[in-house]
């Protein structure tokens, strides 16, 4: 007699593991955005098109009066899209979710509720011991944007600040070779008959990339240097055309430099950006040649470089003129901001969805690798072997 047919597959039958359905649910986030006081900074983390966005989805955010300024965002642009404006500084830092674009100093911290969340750079190397202490004392949790990644591993924040940064040291080079400027009176731009501007950069990274594709736009002669082979091809495929590229040898150099109007350095290192550009070599450079080091914010890769501000932006040594601004970005804060909310946006309205941080500390990756304070308690490796503190592994703190 034949058996009836059972309805489940043979699949079906065997024994399955047990899942548990984790439950997502949306909540509402208050973000306070307070005015940055830092050294010429006048960027600010959110546009009003971005607060929109947020507002639109049931969020809160409120901002210091003014903090849009820099950026060229008035208050009452921020309140037409939906965020409040308040002049109590306090108030601000009261909400739980802060964001910044400079690390909030001691003064900021000491006005922050226990238990916030703040995300803001942290730049390691202007940092100390104390400042880790006095997050850790109020239990914050806090993340550094310039360590977080995307889906392709990559760091959004670093890549879009290094490609305004690429950008802005040749359109500043082009300034300061302007007679206007008590430069040498060159002018980029490929003339009929006029031999064109001689560019070295060093470094094939991003602002490498960034400068050599404006110079090039420009009309500038490009010459590349970088010790990573892998660099400069991807450099040569990405720019899509045939650049001089060599590996850093000084006889090489020495011959560019010599012959080079602008020199742009953006070498960076692990602790320190390395001198890849001695006193003698720049004592040869053309007397009225430019330095832009954008790797000045790690210590310079010129030898003679030092840093200035966006007021005294240069000096000049050996009759060349240096510039050594560290935060360049900041000299197009408008730019810098859209493109710094652009990164912001996404993520705030994930956090919103996913039911806040904790929940979005789990599922996303790449928002974990930006973490360094969790609850007062320090999770980054590197800042713990850096400044010779304890730390603990993210995994085990919040699974």
């Amino acid at each position: 007699m034949k058996q009836p047919s059972s309805p489940f597959s043979k699949q079906q039958l065997l024994p399955q593991e047990e899942t548990l359905e984790v439950l997502k649910q949306k909540r509402e986030l208050f973000i306070g955005i307070p005015k940055e006081n830092h050294y010429q900074e006048q960027r600010i983390c959110l546009t009003p098109d971005a607060v929109n966005a947020i507002t639109a989805h049931g969020h809160r955010v409120l901002i210091e009066s003014g903090a849009g300024e820099g950026s060229h965002f008035s208050d009452a642009d921020y309140t037409n899209a939906g965020g409040e404006v308040s002049r109590d500084t306090k108030k601000v830092f009261g909400c739980p979710l802060l964001l910044k674009v400079e690390p909030p100093t001691p003064a900021e911290i000491e006005m922050m509720h226990p238990q916030a969340t703040i995300i803001s750079a942290l730049q390691i190397k202007t940092q100390d011991k104390g400042y880790f202490e006095h997050l850790a004392k109020k239990r914050i949790t806090a993340i550094a944007f310039e360590y977080i990644k995307d889906e392709d591993g990559k760091y959004p924040a670093v890549r879009s600040l290094s490609e305004i940064a690429g950008i802005s040291s040749v359109l500043i080079a082009s300034e300061l070779l302007a007679a206007t400027n008590d430069g040498n009176g060159l002018m980029f731009g490929n003339i009929s008959g006029v031999p064109p501007i001689e560019v070295v950069i060093i470094g094939a990274g991003t602002v490498g990339e960034f400068a050599a594709r404006s110079a090039i736009g420009l009309g500038g002669n490009v010459k590349i240097f970088d010790n990573s082979l892998t660099k400069l091809r991807n450099i040569q495929s990405n720019l899509r055309q045939t650049v001089y590229t060599s590996t850093i040898q000084p006889k090489n150099l020495l011959k560019s430099l010599k012959r080079c109007d602008v020199a742009i350095g953006a070498v960076r290192g692990t602790d320190r950006a390395p001198v890849m550009v001695s006193k003698t070599m720049v004592e040869h450079m053309k007397k009225g040649a430019v330095i832009i080091d954008v790797s000045i914010d790690m210590g310079g890769c010129f030898e003679t470089s030092e840093i200035t501000s966006h007021n005294k932006p240069t000096f000049e040594k050996y009759g060349v003129i240096h510039y050594g601004v560290p935060n360049i970005p900041s000299r197009y804060p408008k730019t810098a901001t859209v493109s710094i909310s652009n990164i912001f946006t996404p993520y705030l309205l994930k956090l919103g969805e996913e039911g806040g941080l904790e929940n979005s500390l789990r599922f996303d990756k790449g928002l974990r690798n930006g973490l360094y304070m969790y609850h007062g308690i320090l999770t980054n490796k590197s800042v713990g072997e850096w400044f010779g503190l304890q730390y603990s592994d993210i995994n085990f703190l919040i699974f």
